[in-house]
């Protein structure tokens, strides 16, 4: 069999879908370990991306700039009030779509199609392109971004008009996934589609990243460590989390002596953060650092993993990170909506809390740190459902239905 792999990121650090696009190459690798995996690498941002650890037959590279002429971006800002499209989107995608069309597509059996952030541009490249037909598009988060539920953004004629252009791709190409049921069934919903989008959930293979250069950054001095590592944006709350944690340790002296609460934040919260608990010597409050950095802390520091996600009713999305803590086997607690993927993975454990409810995130959290504290075993309930064994039966379900 012979795949093709046409995607957007593959850093080591910075983004997840750099993380699981490598991880997504390396399972697909151990899948199909006589097939030839040739990959089309449309990369848009500067990043270490040690290309040399990925196994596959061939990988071709080329930049794409986002830059728009400036002729292109003064006609816009009258262009797409009037029409409803977008001449800076049409710029960009047409970058990709070159690229895309020069590469044939007669040869393979099937070509997976994976973009990053939230522009979709590999997507869109396929546009009229006869290699849609054999595409299996992978939608990691809504698109439109006005139908994410941790968006803000106004529901525009432009956003209408991006969603008829998507719904014609995803009516003509060949299989459509996502990483989450939530989100698949959105999906066929949002476009009117009578395809069925299979879920292929994120995945993580360290096999495919270099540790041997990573140097431990900070020393372990108690017994119980809780992280955070990432993100605040999209309606996270953390807030709720950490006065749930000052309540827990403030009605217990041992965790109080014996127990912190890291924080590695990339966001502009971080000032207020520090701000607010600069007086509570248990939480410490530190700067992002790469992802090889963050996965040997929460390997080798963590004791619970702090999963945030919004603050809303509902969430369709699978955070990325939660395949890398399945696959260093770490407690975790997620702290997420009433309707969620994540709950729909975890209801009826301790690792879900919603996240508004205070007290069920104190009650969880306790309960993790008395395991813990008691040095109780742990076997993460997620780990088979994001082994290699469930992507190979997830992979040549939606392959042989093609």
């Amino acid at each position: 069999m012979k795949f093709l792999v046409i995607v957007q990121d593959l850093r080591v650090s910075g983004t997840s879908e750099g993380i699981v696009s490598r991880s997504f190459i390396s399972y697909l690798r151990k899948t199909f370990p006589k097939s030839t995996i040739d990959v089309l690498y449309l990369r848009c941002h500067n990043g270490e991306d040690d290309l040399k650890l990925l196994p596959v037959n061939s990988l071709i590279t080329y930049e794409i700039s986002r830059k728009i002429p400036f002729f292109t971006r003064m006609l816009n800002k009258v262009y797409w009030r009037l029409f409803h499209y977008s001449l800076k989107d049409d710029h960009i995608q047409k970058q990709f779509k070159k690229k895309i069309q020069n590469k044939e597509s007669e040869s393979y059996n099937h070509i997976f199609v994976r973009s990053s952030g939230q522009e979709y541009e590999t997507v869109l490249g396929l546009y009229g392109l006869k290699h849609l037909k054999k595409a299996i598009i992978n939608f990691h988060d809504p698109y439109p971004v006005f139908w994410d539920t941790g968006s803000n953004m106004s529901l525009t004629n432009l956003e209408l008009f991006r969603l008829k252009k998507m719904k014609e791709i995803v009516d003509t190409a060949g299989v459509c996934i996502s990483p989450s049921q939530h989100l698949s069934k959105d999906l066929e919903l949002l476009y009117g589609s009578n395809k069925k989008f299979y879920t292929l959930p994120h995945i993580f293979d360290i096999d495919v990243f270099n540790l041997n250069e990573i140097t431990k950054l900070r020393e372990k001095k108690v017994k119980v460590t809780i992280t955070y590592h990432g993100s605040l944006q999209l309606g996270r709350d953390i807030d709720i989390v950490l006065d749930s944690y000052i309540y827990i340790i403030n009605n217990n002296d041992f965790l109080k002596k014996n127990s912190e609460f890291v924080l590695r934040l990339k966001s502009n919260q971080y000032n207020r953060l520090k701000e607010k608990y600069k007086s509570i010597a248990n939480i410490k409050i530190l700067s992002a650092v790469s992802f090889l950095e963050s996965l040997y802390e929460q390997k080798h520091q963590s004791d619970i993993i702090i999963i945030l996600e919004n603050k809303f009713d509902y969430s369709n999305i699978l955070p990325g990170k939660v395949a890398v803590i399945a696959g260093i086997n770490k407690r975790f607690l997620s702290v997420s909506p009433k309707d969620s993927e994540m709950r729909r993975l975890l209801e009826g454990t301790n690792y879900i809390a919603h996240s508004t409810n205070k007290d069920s995130i104190i009650s969880k959290l306790e309960k993790l740190l008395s395991d813990v504290q008691d040095d109780k075993t742990f076997y993460s309930p997620i780990a088979d459902y994001f082994c290699l064994n469930s992507f190979k039966l997830t992979i040549n379900a939606f392959l042989n239905d093609e």
